[in-house]
Formats: structure tokens, C-alpha cells, sequence
């Protein structure tokens, strides 16, 4: 049995692993961080939140620059992007309890086939699907701007009945820390959906070099964004996975109101981070073409994308 409380461990401590481990923290949630280059500033001035929707939070967490040196951890929320998967797998499985339940905070389509293989028969994988805007403003400092919502989908594992009451117990997790979480029935739809918004955001932020706001601002540009918006619908349905009627433009008037955001992509970019081409465009991609279905104008912007990047290194 866990505790009434599970121990919690954040892997990527940035942006996303940054706030949702700084909320359950806040919630009195035993959270455990494990930090590569920021950790002595963490360690030292713990970690801050700048939020337009919570107000400033300072807290002194329990960070680790070594997975040796972190407790067992109950659940594990991996922020970390996705093009860093294989370097994380031993630590998550370093990091993680018996029964552990593992919950990818990343974009894209392919992402847990790719990291099930490394992980222990007794491990469950979720998927969570993040809806915020959040940045790293500097090292141990997060910016949040809007939104917060993550909802969560079991992808595989021993648990029975397809995962739902450890999703149900996930939700409830964030629910208790103040965030707004549901659980999905379908995780690939799900993430078609997510693709729905980053396909045409994170691309066009690095390509164009703009946020959101003149993005939206711009007829072209707007144009652009919505027939983006309608190949990712025809591409999740010719993979089986009907969205719900109206959902793109839904989306699409969700971001008129928002804040001004850079999204994440062009925050990779700009300190020239490898970029998620493969999980939010490639692995797409591929499988509508395998089933029939062409997406051209996501096809060349992931060529645009992929000439740009090829000079990108890990700093």
C-alpha cells in the first residue's frame, strides 16, 4: 500500500516539471526534484514561481543532482522533453518504487512506445498532456502565463481494467494541488488532439520568429494556422481517431484570448536545444501516410523545421 501521501519524483525540472512539482509541493505533497545544471541554484534559493494565476511562490525543495541519491519515488512526472528520452530511462527506472507509475508530461505521438521497452514489467506508463503557458525565465525561476490543465491516459502496465482508477488516482494528485486534471479514456486521441495546437504553434514560433500574438494577429499567418489545424483533424481520423466537432477552432479562439506566448519550440531554438521534430511532426506524419492520408503543407513545414535545426547541438 502507499502512503496516504505517495512520494513523488520530478525528472526534468524545468518549465513543466518545475511547476507542477512546485504545486504539489505547495500542497503539502512529499515531491522530490532531480536537477543536471540548476541544481546548485536550486539547492541554494530554492525554486521560484512567477504566476499570473497563483501569485509568487518561493520553497526550498528537496533537490538532487544524483538519481543514486533520491528515495524511491511512488509516482515519477517526467518534464523532461522527449528528445532526451534515452538518457532518461535508467534514471527513471533508478528513481522508481516497486508498482511505480511513471507520467510523461511531453508532446507528441510516440513517446511512450519509445520509452516502454526500458522501463520494468511492474511499472505502469502514463501519458499526461500539459494545457499551460510556462517558460524558464532562468535558472530555478518559472514564468506562468495562463492555463495549467493536465490530463492523464494509461498506456500500459499490469495495472487491470485498463489503468482507470491509477489515472483517476493521478488526476486526483494534481486535483488536490489546486490543478485542473481529468482522465482520458483514449490516450492516443488525446494526443492527436494535443497536436492539434503544437503542430501549427511551436512550428511557425521558430519558423517566423513570432508568439502568438502576431501570429494571430496576421491574416496569412491565421490562414495558415487554421488549415495546419484541419490537417492534423484529417490525420487523426484517418488514424481512427475522430476529435469532437468544432475542436480546432475551439483551440484556435482559445489562443485569440490568451496572453502573448512563445512557445516552447522556439524557446528550444533560441538556445539551440534539439527541437521535438520527430514526436510532434515525424512520428504524425508517418503513420496518416501509412494509412493513406497525405498532409502537405505538415509535411513541408517539418522539412522547414528540419533544415533549420540540422546545426542544433545540446548545450
Amino acid at each position: 500500500m502507499h502512503p496516504r501521501k505517495p512520494r513523488i519524483g520530478i525528472i526534468g525540472s524545468g518549465a513543466i516539471g518545475g511547476f507542477y512539482g512546485l504545486m504539489l509541493a505547495r500542497a503539502g505533497f512529499d515531491v522530490h526534484f532531480l536537477l543536471r545544471s540548476e541544481y546548485e541554484v536550486v539547492r541554494d534559493q530554492g525554486l521560484m514561481l512567477e504566476s499570473a494565476v497563483h501569485g509568487a511562490l518561493q520553497m526550498q525543495v528537496q533537490a538532487y543532482a544524483n538519481v543514486v541519491d533520491m528515495p524511491k519515488c511512488d509516482w515519477l512526472l517526467v518534464g523532461a522533453k522527449a528528445t532526451s528520452n534515452d538518457q532518461l530511462a535508467p534514471l527513471i527506472v533508478q528513481a522508481a518504487a516497486p508498482d511505480a507509475r511513471v507520467v510523461l508530461l511531453q508532446n507528441g505521438l510516440g513517446v511512450e512506445e519509445q520509452l516502454r521497452p526500458a522501463l520494468r514489467d511492474d511499472m505502469h506508463l502514463l501519458g499526461g498532456l500539459c494545457f499551460i503557458c510556462v517558460n524558464r525565465q532562468a535558472p530555478g525561476v518559472i514564468r506562468h502565463q495562463a492555463l495549467g490543465a493536465v490530463n492523464l491516459g494509461y498506456h500500459s502496465g499490469p495495472a487491470s481494467e485498463g489503468g482507470t482508477a491509477l489515472v483517476k488516482e493521478g488526476a486526483g494528485l494534481f486535483q488536490a494541488a489546486g490543478i485542473d486534471s481529468q482522465a482520458m479514456d483514449n490516450l492516443s486521441q488525446a494526443r492527436w488532439q494535443k497536436l492539434v495546437w503544437n503542430v501549427p504553434y511551436n512550428g511557425l514560433s521558430v519558423l517566423l520568429g513570432a508568439s502568438t500574438t502576431p501570429l494571430m494577429a496576421d491574416p496569412h499567418s491565421r490562414a495558415l494556422i487554421q488549415a495546419l489545424m484541419d490537417e492534423v483533424v484529417q490525420g487523426a481520423a484517418a488514424c481512427g481517431h475522430v476529435l469532437p466537432e468544432g475542436y480546432a477552432e475551439h483551440l484556435f479562439q482559445v489562443t485569440e484570448r490568451m496572453p502573448d506566448y512563445w512557445p516552447s519550440m522556439y524557446h528550444d531554438h533560441a538556445q539551440q536545444r534539439p527541437l521535438e521534430l520527430q514526436a510532434i511532426y515525424g512520428e504524425p506524419l508517418a503513420r496518416a501516410r501509412a494509412a493513406g492520408c497525405s498532409l502537405p503543407r505538415m509535411e513541408m513545414l517539418y522539412q522547414a523545421l528540419s533544415f533549420i535545426s540540422r546545426d542544433t547541438r545540446p548545450i
